[in-house]
């Protein structure tokens, strides 16, 4: 009777685990097929397209990261007074995050655009790609309040175990993007169906083309966010004055302050390491931009659970039940390391046939491949690197996290990729052994950390009692 209860009291924290990460797994498989899609799509131009694209995606890492680090503060209050039952504390937090939002998109949205001339230059792109990546990445810069909008009512909906809801407007979002990058990228052409000739219209944008179908589907999935956020019944803003209350934000911005200037110091890092590898011409640039998006769909299983780790973090630490806390973060722990060690496995295994799709260039797709094989093998411990991230800012504890991720990035990705590049005169391979040993690094902080127990704040509670 003993093991039937154990069984059940496991197959529930399963069950609440798996409710609150599927949605978010489907849809981050989603995204990366559609970014998959977009990729295939201008990699199918040439190397020098790819490249164009490839310069603004460390950049838009680094442009999200304030607009991620925000949603991370108001889904840590939120999730943690949810678990208290505080729902009227929740409803506040709503409406700051509308606050939030319109600030933070007005804000980020003029910086990006005044930064769009130079950034090209900044990524030390090759002169004939400088234009076009100029314009793409402003084009998609432009509707940066929708984006605010995406990123941080998404979280606030997250937060209150809604994650569906967010799933089907990325959903929407992606089904927009394919059809606008299909417009904008070609020109007008005959495509056959079957025994059936269609003419499709096209403007023939090329890369520049994906930034409009891209800044297009930003909109299309911000207005679905916002419409999404005012009909959830607990965090509905409707009705309240939107106006900001220093005693709801302050707790939020501690927690999300730290993850923002994480964010911010580890992008500016991609960028600085971006701009290094691009010092070794548009073929190797382009197989290291097509690795990191073929790599992406395999770590899909730790950012899809992250959300849930870091929501039944912050609902067992507002329910003061360090039991449930401790039995769900391991159990996690255990489910990714399974998962992503699958992962890998079929990383390593498909790394060739999965370049082929976005390339027919060999010689990418062969430096590519080895890179691939090479990160394969650290996927389990990237996994547990990314559930822990997400237990810690569910407990809202970002601020040694922030010190450690500091570190590895500029200590160890950036100093070392710029010693093999410009000192030992090394190429590809050793700028992605760089890049490992930084998330090595970085997991091994976490691991010990997480094991010391000071980033719960139940555990200070018994103590003082």
């Amino acid at each position: 009777m003993e093991r039937e209860n154990w069984w059940e009291h496991k197959k529930g924290l399963l069950l609440a685990i798996m409710a609150l990460a599927w949605p978010t797994l489907l849809e981050q498989f989603l995204q990366t097929l559609v970014q998959y899609i977009d990729s295939a799509m201008v990699g199918r131009i040439g190397a020098e397209a790819t490249a164009t694209v490839g310069i603004s995606t460390t950049v838009t890492w680094l442009v999200n990261g304030p607009l991620f680090a925000m949603g991370i503060g108001f889904m840590a209050f939120i999730s943690r007074e949810m678990g208290a039952k505080s729902y009227e504390k929740v409803k506040e937090a709503s409406v700051q995050s509308v606050v939030v939002t319109i600030a933070a998109g007005v804000v980020v949205g003029i910086v990006t655009l005044a930064i769009s001339p130079l950034l090209p230059i900044w990524m030390g792109a090759e002169e004939a790609i400088r234009r076009n990546a100029s314009i793409y990445f402003a084009i998609i810069c432009l509707p940066m309040l929708f984006r605010s909008a995406i990123i941080i009512f998404g979280a606030v909906l997250r937060a209150v175990g809604d994650t569906k809801t967010p799933m089907y407007v990325n959903v929407c979002m992606n089904l927009v993007n394919i059809v606008m990058n299909y417009i904008f990228i070609y020109d007008s052409r005959v495509i056959t169906i079957g025994s059936m000739k269609i003419k499709m219209f096209g403007f023939g944008y090329g890369a520049v083309g994906a930034g409009i179908g891209t800044a297009i589907s930003f909109i299309v999935g911000g207005i679905f966010m916002t419409v999404a956020l005012y009909k959830n019944k607990y965090v509905s803003p409707a009705g309240c004055k939107i106006r900001a209350e220093k005693d709801i934000l302050q707790p939020i911005i501690r927690i999300g302050f730290p993850v923002a200037m994480e964010r911010i110091a580890t992008c500016l890092g991609h960028v600085v390491f971006a701009s290094l590898v691009t010092g070794l011409g548009t073929v190797s640039f382009a197989a290291h931009s097509i690795a990191l998006t073929v790599e992406q769909a395999f770590y899909i299983p730790g950012y899809g659970m992250q959300t849930a780790a870091a929501t039944l973090a912050g609902n067992s630490i507002g329910a003061k039940d360090q039991k449930r806390l401790h039995e769900l973060t391991r159990m996690l722990m255990v489910i990714i390391i399974i998962i992503m060690a699958l992962s890998g496995a079929l990383l390593f295994v498909l790394a060739a046939p999965l370049l082929g799709i976005f390339t027919k260039d060999t010689e990418v797709i062969a430096l590519g491949t080895v890179v691939l094989r090479m990160v394969a093998v650290s996927e389990p411990l990237f996994g547990v690197l990314i559930i822990l991230e997400g237990i810690f800012n569910g407990a809202g504890d970002t601020v040694k996290p922030f010190y450690y991720a500091l570190f590895s990035m500029w200590g160890v990705r950036v100093l070392f990729t710029y010693l093999s590049l410009n000192v030992f005169h090394l190429g590809l391979y050793a700028v992605w052994a760089c890049m490992i040993a930084n998330n090595v690094t970085l997991a091994t902080f976490f691991i010990i950390r997480y094991f010391r127990g000071e980033w719960n704040p139940l555990n200070k509670i018994i103590e003082n009692e």
